[in-house]
């Protein structure tokens, strides 16, 4: 059997969430500017919507800065990290990359996936190659690290999101604590699907998950009550 890593498989028979309703199909529009970020760009969105209004920086926004909101939109600039981001910090071969991301993504919020909404991708040329914009809807909550005081009940929404991951066998390498949100009403929203692909079948997923977790909760000085979220082994 062929394995694509970016095609959405059908759900597992015992997924925990309720389907959404479907958004609209994407229409890109060319030469557009974007609130922040001059001209140029192919916009990529639901009935070919474009954000309009004011910048405002989300200054509570963890990751490699320059992530803004407008209305009630948030674009995130493709920013690389590690080594890479010191030689080539914003170009990227193709705009294959940030359509990959708005698949999966797509694919987790019309399954009823705990995330914040997806409303497509920009991209424009940039020197040898190009460079994007992830585009999503705004989402009320705080990051985990900004309360590691969490309930039970937020605990293990936090468990059932990581488990459903590996019942679908979607691998995200840059899921850390930093970009699970806590709403107000209750629950967890995991965001981040760049580089996120589905895996085949046999893969321990729950042990990459957990290190992954643990990884970023030392570099963000947890208390060890944060490292029980994630068990030793597979919560049920």
């Amino acid at each position: 059997m062929i394995h694509a890593p970016y095609i959405v498989p059908p759900l597992p028979s015992d997924w925990r969430y309720s389907p959404a309703p479907p958004l609209y199909p994407l229409g890109c529009r060319l030469n557009l500017e974007l609130p922040g970020l001059g001209g140029g760009w192919r916009v990529c969105t639901p009935g070919g919507i474009v954000p309009a209004g004011e910048p405002i920086p989300l200054a509570s926004a963890h990751g490699r800065g320059g992530i803004f909101r407008v209305g009630d939109m948030v674009l995130r600039p493709y920013r690389r990290g590690g080594f890479l981001r010191h030689v080539n910090e914003r170009t990227y071969r193709s705009h294959l990359r940030f359509a990959a991301e708005h698949a999966v993504h797509r694919g987790l919020w019309d399954s009823g996936f705990p995330t914040v909404e997806p409303l497509g991708y920009a991209w424009r040329p940039c020197a040898m190659g190009v460079e994007g914009v992830l585009i999503t809807r705004l989402a009320d909550g705080q990051v985990w690290p900004g309360r590691w005081d969490l309930s039970a009940e937020r605990a293990s929404a936090i468990r059932d999101g990581v488990a459903s991951l590996c019942d679908w066998g979607l691998w995200s390498p840059d899921l850390n604590a930093t970009n699970i949100i806590l709403p107000p009403e209750g629950g967890a929203l995991f965001l981040d699907w760049d580089r996120a692909a589905f895996v085949p079948a046999d893969t321990d997923l729950w042990t990459r998950y957990r290190n992954r977790l643990h990884r970023s909760l030392r570099k963000l000085g947890a208390p060890k009550e944060a490292y029980a979220i994630m068990e030793a082994e597979r919560h049920p």
